[in-house]
């Protein structure tokens, strides 16, 4: 296990401060604003830390409302709305500067039997294990910028490895541009057998690409072009158990961008084909005239 995996994991595990109120932190560098999957991730381990056991979040729906301060810890307020039968409600509230930064209501439920069809195919790519790593496509257009070398140098919890071409790549070459991405992704260590913790990984990774799957469309990339852009709101769907330290292959498309904003959906798919989650995104682009 490396030191990203070994950190994020620390991160995740959230500290209790009062009933139904937690604290977590952010990395020790100081990054622009605080990660947003790192917030999802981190609220929904608030929310499951609440809810009565043998209950799976299947779903989550979640508003960025302003950028995270990485200097600073981030509180988390859960309100326990209904625990049913079946199914449990929380909504958590993360708060900074006595300020919510993120909002998100999370469901539960317990196991049931029930019809079961699966209309999505996924997409027919090669192997990710024959495919190079994010970092090492990136070193080869970054050339000899210093400070990319450095960034990309750095270990990471998540290994991606891009069937598509990257943003950067498609800022080069504009025959590449498109508005569908597929990428392979695992944390590259054996993981517990804590369903919650699975999920909660696959939050934090489904916030890394979805963006990009706009940009993409545009030939726009981070650091390339004249871009900025954030998360507004994040939903996501989990359907079947799934292990975050085994392949997931998500495939994202961008079906509409404009007025700022972009609209991006994803599906994460098991290598055997089988759909564990669905994800949308709506965020902010925006690109500078001068």
């Amino acid at each position: 296990m490396n030191e990203a995996l070994k950190e994020l994991l620390d991160l995740l595990d959230l500290e209790q401060i009062e009933l139904d109120i937690f604290r977590g932190r952010s990395p020790e560098e100081r990054i622009q604003r605080v990660f947003g999957g790192q917030v999802a991730a981190q609220a929904l381990v608030a929310a499951g830390r609440t809810v009565p056991e043998g209950r799976d979040v299947h779903s989550l729906h979640a508003y960025f409302i302003r950028p995270g301060d990485p200097s600073i810890p981030i509180v988390y307020n859960v309100e326990r709305v209904r625990d049913g039968r079946s199914f449990t409600t929380r909504r958590v509230v993360a708060v900074q500067h006595g300020k919510a930064i993120f909002t998100m209501s999370a469901s539960f439920h317990i196991f049931e039997e029930g019809v079961h069809h699966q209309a999505a195919v996924m997409p027919q790519v090669v192997a990710p294990e024959t495919l190079p790593t994010f970092q090492s496509r990136m070193l080869e257009l970054v050339g000899d910028d210093s400070d990319w070398k450095d960034w990309l140098s750095r270990p990471r919890p998540v290994d991606a490895r891009y069937v598509s071409p990257l943003t950067w790549e498609a800022y080069k070459d504009p025959s590449l541009r498109t508005a569908e991405t597929n990428v392979w992704f695992r944390y590259d260590a054996e993981l517990p057998d804590d369903r919650l913790l699975h999920v909660v990984l696959a939050a934090y990774a489904s916030d890394y690409t979805l963006v990009d799957t706009v940009l993409l469309a545009h030939g726009l990339a981070w650091g390339a072009s004249n871009v900025t852009g954030a998360s507004l709101d994040h939903a996501m769907w989990f359907h079947r158990p799934f292990r975050a330290d085994d392949w997931l292959l998500y495939a994202q498309e961008s079906p509409w961008s404009g007025g700022a904003r972009g609209l991006a959906r994803g599906q994460m798919f098991t290598p055997s084909g089988e759909l564990a989650v669905s994800v949308v995104q709506e965020c902010m682009i925006r690109v500078a005239t001068s």
